[in-house]
């Protein structure tokens, strides 16, 4: 019966990962509708899935050295979000976001996966990145990444270029010498194609963890990770993950066949036991 406890487990935390809540759409993201302002038309985020990102693209790091932007790409998945780092309150929020998802994994940056923040301003400086830089690695706790953290800037070409293949878009506007901007983060294969992406400035640690499982084809997660995949399936038009109903009956009627496989076997066996027993006391 062991056995048979056991598979029910199994058949319980399947149900409870897959009925956790998906994550909510924020309203500022997604096309612009037609009432917005002015000074917003024409801003938003639609990335298109598998569409390749630039990298022979140069950028500057936080310490000024010119990098190509496939420097970050080769060998592992990449957390990419565009940003400028004098924005006084959402580019924050997203990198506050970032950081906040990724420490709940226990994947490393550097290690495991490479984080770049690409700064959408021209004007935008090397000590600016190093300064974001440094608070990013003070808030994620574990010093030892600090080589997984990458904050560029760059020509108003490369920029453009970027977020022209992010489909990006922002608007400066220059009474308040602000950018009216959307907020997400995109996570890309090693070779550089847009795998998944996430709205708004939170992301929860789910869904950025079978981003990052998605976008390394399998190199990253352990085996829940890879169960929870059977769960979830992502859906593009949310930028979530989403639990497929499908997929989850499937699973239930397979593991069903399979309790009662396995109950039928174990009391079998318990029959021929209690047979040979008695065959063996007869006199």
């Amino acid at each position: 019966m062991k056995v048979v406890h056991h598979i029910f487990a199994i058949v319980a935390l399947l149900a409870a990962s897959c009925a956790l809540p998906a994550q909510t759409v924020p309203a500022n993201t997604g096309p612009a509708a037609a009432t917005m302002p002015p000074a917003l038309q024409n801003v938003g985020f639609e990335p298109p899935l598998n569409g390749p990102m630039p990298l022979d693209l140069r950028f500057r790091d936080e310490t000024g050295r010119d990098v190509p932007l496939r420097e970050f790409f080769g060998q592992k998945p990449v957390v990419l979000a565009f940003v400028y780092y004098r924005c006084p309150m959402l580019c924050d929020q997203v990198q506050s976001g970032v950081v906040g998802s990724l420490r709940m994994l226990s994947f490393n940056p550097g290690r495991d996966y490479q984080v770049v923040f690409i700064s959408f301003d021209p004007h935008d400086t090397p000590e600016m990145a190093a300064e974001k830089k440094r608070a990013a690695v003070e808030r994620f706790h574990r010093p030892e990444t600090v080589s997984g953290w990458h904050f560029l800037t760059g020509s108003q070409k490369s920029i453009d270029a970027a977020t022209r293949a992010a489909n990006f878009r922002y608007r400066y506007d220059a009474k308040s010498n602000l950018f009216a901007h959307a907020s997400g983060v995109l996570l890309l294969t090693a070779d550089g194609r847009i795998s998944r992406y996430f709205y708004g400035v939170e992301y929860p640690g789910r869904d950025m963890r079978l981003g990052l499982v998605d976008a390394s084809a399998g190199k990253i997660g352990s085996p829940i990770d890879h169960v929870l995949l059977l769960c979830y399936h992502y859906d593009p038009s949310n930028a979530t993950y989403s639990a497929s109903i499908l997929r989850i009956i499937r699973i239930g009627g397979i593991l069903t066949i399979l309790t009662l496989v396995g109950g039928i076997w174990l009391s079998r066996r318990r029959e021929l036991r209690a047979g040979h027993s008695n065959f063996q006391g007869a006199p």
